[in-house]
């Protein structure tokens, strides 16, 4: 082991739901329940009262093995929501134990929830679950990114044990509009695949659900990361956008940028960046 490995003694359970409702025109956070090291800051108005902003806490900064995370977010009709996060989630290696988080997203009719986090960083040795569901009301919208960093890069480190296993679930009033499961093995075929990811350590999805038309793909696709590849997909009631390259930081930039194209079709106004992304 390294020196600069951390070294853990314990696992975490940690449990948070948070409540959106509108009222009088606001959006406010009705209820918070916590269990455990999952918080959120206080409630931010940068856009004025109809956006409710949030900054989801998980104050031992990183995830060891046996350690599991479940947030649930609620957002009542006509309520909207965007929830962030203030740094980088990191995974640590695991001595067996697997590493688990799970995203429960229900948005009421006509209400709207953006999730945009930062980075994940899956050290070298971890055993990651990641799991999201998101489930819409009728004219509900949404949308989510995730970024996945594949060992710590900038300090020589690649992904060569451990796995991450990856699923993700957007349903409407019930139905299935999209399902995604992954499983990258450490040092598996998939890494270096060209039909997987090709020797790169980042990879990303942005998925929106919202009334999109050719016009906003278009627009979509004459958007090009500063470094890496990407693509855009319009597929039966949700707008995919992949990223594939070796910067964390050029994946961020590119999802926001499209998430600034879209979010007058998702939210109705334009975009404000959350103010802990400046800090």
């Amino acid at each position: 082991m390294r020196v600069a490995d951390p070294v853990h003694l314990r696992s975490w359970r940690a449990e948070l739901a948070l409540d959106f409702e509108r009222r009088s025109g606001k959006t406010v956070l009705a209820s918070r329940r916590h269990d455990g090291p999952l918080v959120v800051q206080k409630p931010l108005y940068p856009e004025g009262d109809a956006v409710c902003h949030v900054i989801v806490v998980h104050p031992p900064a990183g995830i060891a093995g046996g350690d599991e995370l479940e947030l649930q977010a609620r957002a009542d009709a006509g309520a909207h929501a965007l929830l962030t996060t203030p740094g980088a989630g990191k995974w640590y290696r695991s001595a067996g134990p697997w590493a688990r988080q799970s995203l429960v997203f229900e948005v009421g009719k006509e209400a709207c929830v953006e999730w945009l986090p930062q980075e994940t960083i899956v050290f070298d040795g971890a055993l990651a679950d990641l799991c999201t569901e998101v489930r819409l009301a009728e004219g509900a919208r949404f949308i989510g990114w995730d970024v996945l960093c594949l060992g710590r890069t900038g300090s020589g480190e690649r992904y060569t044990r451990g796995e991450c296993r990856l699923r993700t679930a957007v349903k409407r009033e019930g139905g299935l509009l999209w399902h995604e499961r992954g499983r990258i093995e450490a040092g598996g075929a998939i890494m270096n695949a060209a039909a997987g990811l090709g020797g790169h350590s980042v990879c990303g999805t942005l998925y929106a659900v919202a009334e999109f038309g050719p016009g906003d793909v278009a627009a979509c696709r004459a958007i090009a990361p500063a470094a890496g590849e990407a693509a855009v997909s319009l597929l039966p009631g949700v707008l995919l956008a992949r990223y594939l390259g070796d910067s964390s930081e050029a994946a961020k930039r590119y999802f926001i940028r499209l998430w600034q194209l879209l979010r007058p079709a998702i939210g109705g106004r334009a975009a404000v960046e959350p103010r802990i992304w400046r800090t």
